[in-house]
Parts: C-alpha cells; structure tokens; sequence
C-alpha cells in the first residue's frame, strides 16, 4: 500500500492493541495470545474496510461537485435556448415584412402584417414570464415608473401617470425596465 492510501486508523489502533498485549498478564497461555491476535487482526479489518469506504465516500463526493458544476454550467450556457426559439418566428415576420414592403407599398397590408408580428412577440414574452407595465392613469409609482417630466393638470390628482412614453416590463414580477412616464401636478 501507498503512503496515501495507508490508512493511519489501523496503524494507531495496532499500537493500542499491541500496547494491551504488553500489559497483559505474562502467565497467560498461547490461546489468550491467539485470542489478542484474532482481535487485532479483526481490528485491522475493520479499519481497513471503513478506510475504503471514507475514500468511496470521498470520490462520490467528488464526482457529485463535478456533476453539479457541470450542470450549473449548461443551465447558464443553454438558459436562453427555449427563448430563442421562441423569438425566431418574430425574427422571420419582420423580414418577411421588410420584403412584402419592399414589394408593394400597401400602407395597409404592412400595419397587419406589424400587429401580428407584435402579437407573436407578446405571445412569446408571456411564456416566459416577461409582462409589461402600462401605468397610464394610475398613480405613480417610482419603483416601477420613471418620471421624465410633469405636467400641471386640474382635472387629474397630482402625481398620476398621464402619458407612457416607454412602457416597462416585469420578469416574473420583478422590475427588468421601469416605465418611463409624464406626472401630473396640481397647478401652482
């Protein structure tokens, strides 16, 4: 056996037995002696075994981390990949769009083509979790509104979104854009 591999547990408990052998009485026969070595040599067996079985241990605990950073590390390499599978289709209307307009100047057909374009997008947003904040007419909120100006109003309490400039979005209700919005205020 290797320096690494010798189990340190046998050699003390083969000390702490051979120290009992010593101090053993000397009248007593050649069986107590064989009984002493039965003893030590089971001693020796069982250290060994769970000597092998700490170094199992040790090598599945291993081979567990390995495992588990290899799948923190996939989870964050492919956690786009159902998202953008998702986001393809929007990708193929626009340039399908982008054609069709470059083929007739149908104002019409294009605005049709824009809002189905826009209802995949959404569509493809909410699967995941993606929601969007239009805050036109509630009261501002500064954790999830972003005032760009205000405008006096007497027909409005003050501090109420008039106008969504850019509307904001929410990722399984956490805040990922604020909305950006004009405030009203009670004339001066």
């Amino acid at each position: 056996m290797s320096e690494e591999g010798k189990n340190p547990v046998s050699e003390e408990q083969e000390e702490v037995l051979e120290g009992e052998l010593e101090q053993a009485p000397k009248g007593h026969s050649e069986e107590s002696e064989q009984d002493a070595t039965v003893l030590l040599e089971d001693a020796r067996a069982k250290a060994d075994e769970h000597w092998n079985q700490c170094l199992r241990l040790q090598a599945d605990l291993d081979n567990l981390h390995k495992r588990s950073r290899r799948d923190v590390e996939n989870a964050h390499k492919f956690a786009l990949e159902k998202f953008a599978v998702e986001l393809l289709p929007v990708k193929d209307s626009l340039e399908m769009g982008i054609t069709a307009a470059s083929e007739s100047a149908d104002a019409e057909k294009l605005l049709e083509g824009s809002e189905m374009t826009l209802k995949v997008l959404s569509s493809a947003l909410e699967k995941f979790g993606i929601t969007m904040l239009d805050p036109t007419n509630e009261r501002f909120n500064p954790e999830f509104h972003e005032a760009v100006t205000m405008q006096e109003r007497d027909d409005l309490d003050s501090n109420t979104v008039i106008t969504v400039i850019q509307k904001g979005y929410l990722l399984n209700e956490r805040l990922i854009r604020p909305a950006m919005v004009i405030v009203s205020k009670t004339p001066a």
